[in-house]
């Protein structure tokens, strides 16, 4: 139960109302109100909400479970328009057409503290070190598609999980957090992802915390796939709007090499056997993961550490079909090439940036240089499958760095904003905009490309 008083507000734990045999009516209380809080449940006369109503003269109570108003201690239902605000923030909805005009929205929103802000461009609160998780999340909620989806509750409610199974909570929970973003008509320009957060808290058997920072592309791939198995999806068979979004597919060609300690000889021996011959499988894919070049330990003359730049194609080439890289395991060596044969409609780029040993965990701070808008990834498709591609260019919609160290790190994140073309940076609470071409000065970690449809032209202000 929620108190709305005219002071202060407080959250209800647990417990039912009583039963609702009081007449509906008009609250003379109604103009006291200019705040909201939260308080235990229950109506009866020795409820904590009837004693607070008579201590503190707060008297108008809302159900956060029917979204009821009451008057206490009078007890009875309060009916009256004025508090469809109350109940629109904590429970956001939208039509089809509002949703299909969101690309199209241009208008800053007036929150009724008093600020602007462009729904879907609002901080999230670091409730203590879940900047990691805010950024994947703000990212995600800029994906049209999975928006859409989330937006509309309909699209996922009835969907049918076994008995005692958690997981479905993560669903709901990003479908509130959707809402709560894109809401037009909210109390303040940020949301709070404490519901949220508490489900992957739970979800993830507290692999992913709200007070232990995390990294963002292990969160990214644990969120992506448990989003997709709790909807429903399989493996191979069963799609969800996660692999209609994101999943793509390559060819992976492996082949085994022969122990380096080995006489020459006996190399070239081995490699005729049919153990050391090249194999292909098909894989599907979430993200791309980048590798880049070992950063130089080389300092100037003024004895700053020089940090290296390095082109997206350059890192892209391992998905031609021709470049080569040595894998290591702790018994064998192996020689990869990976060639893309289906392009997705978004396409996360992962950029690996840390490097993991027994000891330390290394960051690599090589800034990547990227146009934000027309990279053409036609060249990394197999011959036979550019004949079927049509659609091979895309444009950035989101950017999420790390800045500082791998420990001690914060992170932040670029969106585009589909209506007005124009870039904001977002960290937690704050939201400031920003030119397309700081953007790519920053420590890329995870980006979001949008794949350009035949009637599309490019919309961004770069």
């Amino acid at each position: 139960v929620i108190c709305v008083e005219p002071s202060r507000l407080f959250f209800p734990k647990n417990g039912r109302l009583d039963s609702e045999d009081q007449r509906s009516r008009h609250c003379p209380y109604l103009d006291t109100i200019n705040s909201l809080s939260s308080f235990p449940i229950g109506r009866g006369l020795k409820s904590h909400a009837y004693i607070h109503s008579v201590q503190f003269s707060h008297h108008v109570f809302l159900n956060l479970h029917t979204l009821k108003f009451y008057c206490l201690p009078d007890n009875y239902e309060i009916i009256d328009s004025s508090l469809e605000d109350i109940t629109y923030v904590l429970k956001p909805t939208f039509t089809k057409q509002q949703i299909a005009n969101l690309e199209k929205q241009v208008k800053f929103s007036r929150a009724y503290d008093g600020t602007t802000y462009l729904p879907g461009i609002v901080g999230l609160n670091n409730i203590k070190a879940n900047d990691y998780a805010n950024a994947v999340l703000q990212a995600l909620s800029n994906v049209p598609p999975l928006r859409n989806y989330f937006l509309e509750e309909d699209n996922y409610k009835n969907i049918k999980r076994p008995p005692g199974d958690i997981m479905f909570l993560l669903v709901q929970r990003f479908g509130e957090l959707m809402r709560k973003l894109w809401n037009p008509r909210n109390f303040k320009a940020h949301v709070s992802p404490h519901e949220m957060l508490q489900a992957v808290v739970l979800c993830s058997k507290k692999t992913f915390q709200i007070t232990k920072q995390g990294d963002g592309v292990d969160f990214l791939s644990w969120f992506l796939n448990a989003l997709h198995s709790a909807l429903g999806g399989t493996k191979k068979k069963k799609k969800t709007i996660v692999t209609d979004v994101f999943q793509g597919s390559m060819r992976i060609f492996t082949k085994k090499l022969p122990h380096p300690d080995l006489p020459a000889e006996e190399k070239e021996q081995l490699l005729h056997n049919d153990e050391y011959q090249e194999t292909m499988v098909e894989s599907t894919f979430m993200y791309l993961t980048l590798d880049l070049p070992t950063a130089p330990l080389y300092k100037d003359e003024k004895e700053q550490l020089i940090i290296p730049q390095v082109p997206l194609f350059n890192i892209l080439a391992k998905f031609n079909g021709i470049t080569e890289k040595e894998y290591k395991t702790y018994k064998e060596n192996f020689l990869k090439r990976f060639q893309l044969t289906k392009l997705p409609p978004y396409l996360i780029f992962c950029i690996k940036r840390f490097t993991k040993n027994n000891f330390f965990v290394e960051k690599n701070p090589t800034i990547v240089n990227f146009p934000i808008t027309n990279v053409d990834l036609r060249e990394y498709l197999s011959e036979e499958v550019q004949a079927v591609h049509k659609n091979t260019t895309y444009d950035l919609i989101a950017n999420i760095v790390h800045d500082g160290k791998p420990s001690e790190g914060s992170y932040r994140i670029h969106v585009l904003h589909h209506g007005t073309g124009k870039w904001y940076e977002l960290q937690d609470l704050q939201v400031t905009d920003i030119l397309p071409q700081m953007i790519t000065l920053s420590e890329a970690y995870i980006q979001i490309w949008k794949r350009r449809d035949n009637d599309e032209t490019n919309q961004q202000g770069a």
